[in-house]
């Protein structure tokens, strides 16, 4: 039973410092692992339209497009994750951009070139031909004399990531990309009127084999009940910390040598 005189000295130990210090912690420690579940959430979300999407026959790029909404505010992730089919006849004529990117732990590019269409306000639409090896030389200019595609194209419409502060620059002189921005993209390109999405390319693959169409990916993770776990655990665990520092037995403070000597000598 804890008398008068121990609560007498909880009182008396607890300070608002490190109680406000504690409670912005697991308060951090709570919304890393609320974030962490949302994330879960919108992984698994992805997983199922994914692995919907293998079976999924394609549909006309100007019914898809004209999924996103009105003008000016498009809603893409409507339309992401969604396997289309459209004419591109000059898809090996046309100019190509290279983007760095990593696929099955080889870095190299994606080839990004422009497809000319009509789709509601969109006469444009940008599409990643596939993955090409750094070791592997591509021109990136014209080739007039590919022959034009006479089957359609097929592939996988996806949005672009969002670009922040901590997105590497792109050259565009020296056809050097590191994000896919689609207006720059587009502006270097002389694509009017871009679409606000990627088309993957899925089909026709290349007869050289060069680039390889990679256009949804085959081992996306998801971790995230893991680190919510650990965030909320970690929470947890330092409110445990706290309240055993408040309900340790308090210690009294040790006297001066010099008082208890002059103490022993009167």
């Amino acid at each position: 039973m804890i008398d008068a005189e121990m609560v007498q000295r909880r009182a008396s130990s607890f300070s608002i410092v490190p109680a406000l210090a504690v409670l912005l912690g697991v308060m951090a420690l709570i919304s890393l692992g609320v974030w962490q579940v949302q994330r879960l959430h919108w992984k698994e979300a992805m997983l199922a339209r994914i692995a919907a999407l293998q079976g999924a026959p394609p549909e006309p790029l100007g019914v898809v497009l004209n999924r996103l909404g009105e003008a000016g505010r498009p809603e893409v992730g409507e339309v992401d994750f969604v396997r289309v089919q459209t004419a591109c006849p000059t898809l090996q004529q046309t100019p190509t951009l290279r983007l760095y990117a990593v696929l099955g732990g080889v870095m190299g590019r994606r080839l990004i070139t422009a497809c000319p269409i009509r789709a509601g306000r969109f006469r444009t639409l940008l599409v990643d031909r596939g993955f090409v090896p750094d070791e592997t030389p591509v021109a990136g200019g014209p080739r007039q004399t590919a022959p034009p595609l006479d089957a359609p194209v097929i592939g996988v419409l996806r949005a672009a990531p969002q670009l922040g502060w901590l997105t590497p620059p792109s050259d565009a002189a020296k056809n050097d990309w590191r994000a896919r921005d689609i207006p720059a993209m587009a502006k270097a390109l002389g694509a009017p009127s871009p679409a606000p999405v990627f088309l993957m390319l899925e089909t026709p693959r290349p007869q050289s084999g060069v680039p390889m169409p990679a256009a949804v990916p085959t081992d996306i993770p998801n971790n995230h009940l893991g680190y919510a776990l650990t965030w909320f655990g970690l929470a947890a665990g330092l409110i445990g910390v706290y309240l055993a520092s408040l309900l340790r037995p308090s210690r009294p403070l040790p006297r001066p040598r010099s008082f208890v000597k002059r103490s022993a000598r009167t």
